[in-house]
């Protein structure tokens, strides 16, 4: 003999979905009620606080904040203590390294006086590595910024820019310490759009 339930559910087999349908919707209000509920602002911050595994925003406040992390340049190798010690005071190449390491190390700080949003003339170029280096060849210094690929021209040298490049470790240190020379001693100013197109 079929049970009184099972011969209820068969006589209308929609009761049981609408009963649950019913329970289901009322469980649902209780915990997302509708229409939404609008929320303060200092409910809003203690949600996002116990979000983060806070009790609440007082707690969030009171822990300690930590510290971002900076990532530090390494120490300074042999050769880039070499090749800082071809720059003066305001950060300027005294002199051309005779070793080809140190004249490639020596180029990343002048790469670093060019604006890589810009497309420079040859006698813009000219006028900011004249006032970069100490020993009068800044044709040199300019055709190995091309030849390191720290710089790209136009086969008529019409017109130059700096190209994208990512120094390694090594570099890295390097151009810190210059920087922090730079800024110990005498700046070394880039020249202005307006000194350089008035550069003969």
């Amino acid at each position: 003999m079929p049970l009184q339930g099972a011969a209820s559910w068969s006589a209308n087999p929609h009761r049981w979905s609408s009963k649950t349908s019913l329970r289901s919707r009322a469980v649902s209000r209780a915990r997302w009620p509708w229409p939404p509920v609008a929320r303060g602002h200092v409910e809003l911050q203690n949600l996002i606080a116990r979000a983060a595994g806070y009790t609440n925003l007082q707690a969030l406040k009171a822990a300690p904040s930590a510290a971002p992390k900076v990532d530090s340049p390494p120490e300074l190798s042999a050769n880039a203590r070499r090749t800082l010690s071809q720059f003066d005071a305001q950060g300027r190449l005294l002199r051309w390294p005779a070793k080809f390491t140190i004249q490639r190390m020596a180029m990343w700080p002048l790469w670093t006086l060019f604006d890589a949003k810009r497309i420079y003339t040859e006698r813009e170029i000219n006028t900011i590595l004249r006032s970069a280096h100490a020993f009068g060849d800044h044709v040199t210094l300019r055709r190995e910024l091309v030849n390191h690929r720290l710089l790209a021209r136009k086969a008529d040298c019409s017109a130059y820019w700096k190209l994208p490049a990512r120094p390694d470790d090594e570099v890295r240190s390097l151009l810190a310490a210059w920087r922090a020379l730079r800024h110990a001693g005498p700046s070394l100013a880039t020249p202005s759009r307006r000194a350089i197109a008035s550069d003969a």
